[in-house]
């Protein structure tokens, strides 16, 4: 959980979180030798090819020695060989306009970056791909992978790199395997980055025809995140990036028992000020202990002073100009009925919305009049700034002992002028010529940054049950899990409830497994039974079942693509295991 903000703001509440904003460090680049024998003998390799992260290492490992998020970033331009993927990218906010992914939700299809993926795994587990790499590799493939994905995938592998051979698995497969060894019945529940899946497992084997897929996971949850705090803070626009929003999801948010009755509790002031978490963004606090000094806050208060005068003379001789020239347009109309053009002078009057001569004459007076005086202001303005420029210190407690009497109501006048122009304004004039007060007591820096994460907390993750919180026309998960049961008679419902399988990254929210069970609980007959079980290490869960299955089946010819399989078959083929997708021959229509 992320800590605290540190002491330099005091005690802070125990609610108030900070981002922690992690930079990952590049992978190292390991040498075959160290790999527990690796070059000795054929030891698999093991590639969890997820949407969101890309785990792999060797069949012998307790861990997967290389785990990072799956895309690359090339500026245009550059060389290969400047590609950057994973955690080589220290900062994805920064070049995330020129971030590639080898995946259409979370189906393989732009190899050219999965060949950087693969070039990078292989060089950093001391693997000299240039030649061929002569290691057996298990890889994970989406539920019901098109042929097309899967023929091209087995040809970057055998004919790039000339693997001697390679087995295909579903990681929710691999999962499953894992926590169920025994070819058992049940049904998987699995939600990841881009999509969720729900798939039925008959006597431990898929049953395709009835699988579904949700086209909702965690990255439609980030940009929702994203979408609602920057409505609500539009101030913080650049801060609130789709990486911080990763960590809010992974860290403060939680699946509702009930969601309707959960935002009625946020309603009440005790349990959101209880349960309000607030995230703090980074800022400068020096600011919060900043003061001024008698000079600074005199020559703060002159400035002020001078840009108000400068724009009251401005307008001042905007004004001037507008006067002028109406005055010499009145002074040519006078000179018409001087030259004896009666009929144009007349005509020249009702333009003006004048009656007579007289009347003329009288508003030509006074607008000479305005003019003369709008020039002694502006000559008194610039006199009165050049004072200003030779007295440098005058004594700060009084305003008018500052400036003369005539210039502060010269001032003053121009004041009124401005709140005329800008009545928005008139306010934050009269903060500007106050005495400058420091800054943590006019306004607190801290508070202004921070995120303040409420019914967020649970509105987010709930599209994985409501898609249509966010427009999707599309069931969720509880929906589709009611779907694929009613496909099956009842027995065998009984049968598939009696082991409901939750794993994949979203499984991680707090409050999931209890929200499965009362879903569950709500679409079964009354009195029936259900069992429902989260795999031991939902992220991880998938590389471990792949990789106990690389020992298991290492010298056994089922599940395995072999280079002959590959040129004899094609590229489609399939070998099916335990974990794997079904093998559908693909059929061509022979033309009548």
């Amino acid at each position: 959980m992320a800590a605290a903000m540190s002491a330099d703001f005091g005690d802070a509440p125990p609610n108030v979180f900070q981002f922690r904003d992690p930079k990952p460090a590049p992978d190292p680049i390991l040498e075959l030798g160290e790999v527990h024998g690796a070059g000795a003998g054929q030891v698999p390799l093991v590639v969890d090819n997820g949407s969101f992260q890309c785990r792999a290492g060797w069949a012998l490992d307790h861990r997967p020695r290389l785990q990072f998020k799956n895309v690359s970033a090339r500026s245009r331009g550059a060389s290969r060989s400047d590609t950057q993927v994973g955690n080589d990218i220290r900062n994805l906010e920064v070049v995330r306009w020129l971030l590639k992914t080898q995946f259409d939700r979370n189906v393989v299809v732009n190899f050219d970056i999965q060949e950087q993926v693969f070039d990078h795994i292989f060089q950093h587990l001391g693997i000299a791909s240039e030649l061929c790499v002569e290691h057996p590799v298990v890889l994970t493939e989406a539920p019901c992978n098109p042929l097309y994905s899967r023929q091209l995938m087995s040809e970057l592998l055998f004919e790039c790199y000339h693997i001697p051979k390679v087995a295909y698995g579903i990681d929710n497969l691999y999962s499953y395997w894992r926590n169920n060894k025994s070819p058992s019945t049940g049904l998987i529940v699995s939600s990841g980055y881009h999509c969720s899946h729900i798939l039925p497992v008959l006597h431990g084997r898929l049953d395709a025809c009835n699988s579904k897929r949700i086209n909702l996971g965690g990255s439609q949850a980030a940009s929702y995140m994203q979408r609602l705090l920057q409505l609500k803070y539009p101030g913080h626009l650049p801060a609130i990036t789709l990486s911080r929003m990763e960590e809010i999801l992974h860290e403060h948010c939680y699946i509702a028992g009930d969601y309707i009755e959960e935002l009625d509790l946020w309603k009440r002031p005790d349990f959101y000020e209880k349960n309000n978490h607030r995230m703090q963004l980074p800022f400068n606090n020096k600011l919060l202990a900043s003061t001024l000094t008698a000079e600074e806050k005199l020559e703060r208060r002159q400035q002020q002073i001078r840009r108000l005068q400068e724009l009251n003379t401005r307008r001042r001789e905007e004004k001037l100009q507008l006067d002028q020239e109406r005055l010499e347009r009145l002074l040519s109309i006078q000179e018409l009925l001087e030259d004896g053009m009666t009929d144009r002078f007349k005509r020249a009057l009702l333009e003006m919305n004048m009656d007579s001569a007289e009347e003329l004459q009288s508003y030509i007076n006074k607008l000479s009049l305005v003019i003369e005086q709008t020039k002694h202001k502006i000559l008194q303005a610039e006199v009165n700034v050049e004072v200003d420029v030779v007295d440098t210190k005058p004594d700060v407690s009084d305003l008018d002992q500052v400036l003369s009497c005539d210039q502060t109501m010269d001032d003053l006048e121009g004041v009124n002028e401005l709140d005329q122009l800008f009545p928005e304004f008139q306010s934050d004039f009269g903060k500007q010529t106050a005495v400058a007060q420091p800054i943590g007591q006019m306004f607190n820096l801290a508070e202004y940054h921070q995120l303040h994460l409420g019914s967020e907390r649970i509105r987010v993750p709930e599209i994985l049950f409501q898609p249509s919180l966010i427009g999707e026309e599309q069931a969720g998960i509880a929906e589709t899990l009611q779907y694929v049961l009613d496909r099956y008679p009842k027995e065998q419902q009984d049968e598939l409830v009696q082991n409901v399988f939750l794993t994949g990254g979203n499984i991680l929210y707090p409050g999931m497994k209890t929200r499965m069970e009362r879903e569950l609980l709500a679409m079964r007959p009354f009195q029936s039974s259900f069992q429902v079980t989260m795999a031991s290490n939902p992220v991880l869960d998938c590389w471990f079942g792949a990789r106990d299955w690389a020992v298991e089946y290492k010298d056994r010819a089922e599940g395995w693509i072999t280079l002959a399989d590959y040129e004899e078959k094609g590229g489609e083929y399939l070998s099916e295991n335990a974990a794997s997708n079904v093998y559908v021959p693909m059929s061509l229509t022979k033309p009548t």
